[in-house]
């Protein structure tokens, strides 16, 4: 591991349990455990975004778990929402060289005002599962959901459970329950698609990543485990509390220019 200060490391164990139960509940950890990596004096960007995946994906494997024990969630969703975000999260790993997040940031930004707006004042979306779709058309709606985030976790990555849920349940017709469920599995395999690139590329930081992931782990497990006990509305509300604070260090961010 790197040579840190004790502070250092209390702040980024804290920051990798902070956003594994974020992450288990609605997705949203990387706004927590991405700027905490950022405090490690000498870490490059990329190394920040490699080694957070790795941690990441040690919650997320638990929290997926978890979910798919106690609420089993739709095989005919999961798999081509799984596989297409695997596929994006390689190629977006692949991008993340070249895009600048100046170009990402204003229309996130826009979204997510929007989508919390129509989740304020929708208050029965997502309360119950009524599918827009059926057959292929929803396995497209799917397919084309797990790319588009998958591209977006490669490349950047913060908020990205958010989003998951945001358009399982805006889109596809998902209460939060189940989308959070399923959200979880795609973001393991996003997580898991970005390694497959960045590893071989030397970027993770393993004895960081590992012992921040241990903190990510516990996290995710108590998240997850919350969520399935306390049922669609608690999510909903943990939702939009993530949806703000995701707004405010956006905000804050192109204000401030970093």
């Amino acid at each position: 591991m790197m040579d840190l200060d004790l502070l250092t490391v209390c702040l980024l164990l804290v920051a990798g349990l902070l956003a594994g139960w974020v992450d288990a509940v609605v997705g949203g950890g990387g706004l927590i455990q991405l700027p905490a990596y950022m405090l490690v004096p000498g870490i490059t960007p990329l190394q920040a975004l490699a080694t957070n995946k790795l941690s990441s994906i040690m919650g997320t494997s638990v929290a997926a778990a978890t979910y798919a024990k106690r609420v089993k969630p739709d095989p005919r969703t999961a798999l081509p929402l799984a596989v297409a975000a695997l596929a994006g999260a390689i190629g977006g790993a692949m991008l993340a060289t070249y895009i600048p997040e100046d170009a990402f940031t204003p229309i996130i930004l826009v979204v997510l005002i929007g989508v919390g707006m129509f989740t304020v004042f929708k208050p029965k979306m997502g309360v119950a599962t009524v599918q827009r779709w059926q057959g292929k058309k929803h396995i497209l709606a799917a397919t084309i959901i797990g790319l588009t985030i998958g591209v977006y976790d490669g490349a950047l990555g913060p908020g990205t459970g958010s989003f998951f849920v945001i358009a399982l349940v805006s889109i596809a017709g998902y209460a939060f329950m189940p989308a959070s469920a399923l959200g979880k599995i795609a973001n393991f395999c996003t997580n898991l698609g970005a390694l497959i690139f960045f590893v071989p590329a030397g970027h993770v930081i393993w004895g960081l990543g590992l012992a921040v992931g241990g903190a990510n782990l516990v996290g995710g497990w108590l998240g997850a485990r919350m969520a399935v006990s306390r049922g669609s509305r608690f999510v909903r509300v943990v939702f939009i509390c993530v949806i703000a604070a995701l707004i405010l260090k956006l905000s804050y961010d192109l204000i401030s220019g970093t």
